[in-house]
């Protein structure tokens, strides 16, 4: 089953949004929550559980509730505010008008916060692939064991001069998992010798 990112979600009453992000547990290489980004004009982005998925194609995303199920579902991110130390020159009583010449010691700055469950990462797709000898491309979806949500293989997009070219990668060959980069244990030279696995893909894909 393909995990894809960037593509439409759709509820059991209609299109609820568009993947954003997947959750994945790297203790058991676990997909647990995809991101889904709600349709304009809110863009709010809600945690959905994988158990929701009841089918998945490298164009779209079926969920298996409805849109009222999916607008009470938790954001997974969204503006806090915290308090921050002042530049420096900021305190400076010369490049103020305040009387007395006094400026509060922090600030109020909003700060975007993300509902990632405790133990878990988020993996956006266009992640930099890293090989052990370089970048070799960007993350462009997942493929998964359904029944137990585990990932079986990374989809790499590589771009060249010739266009683009889609390498399927096994979980095997992955070192580790992060928001922005997923590592490899191969080198460049390697990933060629790889056995394809055939994917269909939209004839307009990105």
């Amino acid at each position: 089953m393909d995990i894809p990112l960037n593509v439409d979600v759709h509820c059991s009453d209609g299109r609820c949004g568009r993947s954003s992000f997947i959750i994945i547990n790297p203790m058991n290489d676990e997909i647990t929550h995809v991101v889904v980004k709600e349709k304009a004009p809110s863009q709010v982005e809600r945690m959905v559980p994988r158990r929701w998925i009841v089918a998945s194609t490298s164009e779209v995303i079926v969920l298996n509730r409805s849109l009222n199920d999916f607008l009470k579902l938790e954001v997974f991110s969204k503006t806090d505010f915290i308090y921050t130390d002042l530049p420096h020159h900021a305190t400076d009583p010369k490049l103020t008008l305040l009387w007395p010449y006094a400026v509060p010691a922090k600030r109020v700055v909003g700060a975007e916060v993300r509902a990632i469950p405790y133990g878990q990462l988020a993996v956006r797709r266009g992640a930099r692939v890293q090989a052990t000898d370089g970048s070799v491309g960007r993350v462009d979806e997942f493929l998964v064991e359904p029944e137990t949500g585990n990932i079986t293989h990374l989809v790499l997009k590589e771009r060249n001069v010739f266009g683009k070219k889609y390498i399927t990668i096994p979980i095997s060959a992955i070192d580790r998992i992060e928001e922005r980069t997923v590592y490899l244990n191969l080198d460049k030279s390697m990933l060629t010798a790889l056995s394809p696995i055939e994917l269909k893909k939209a004839s307009n894909a990105p």
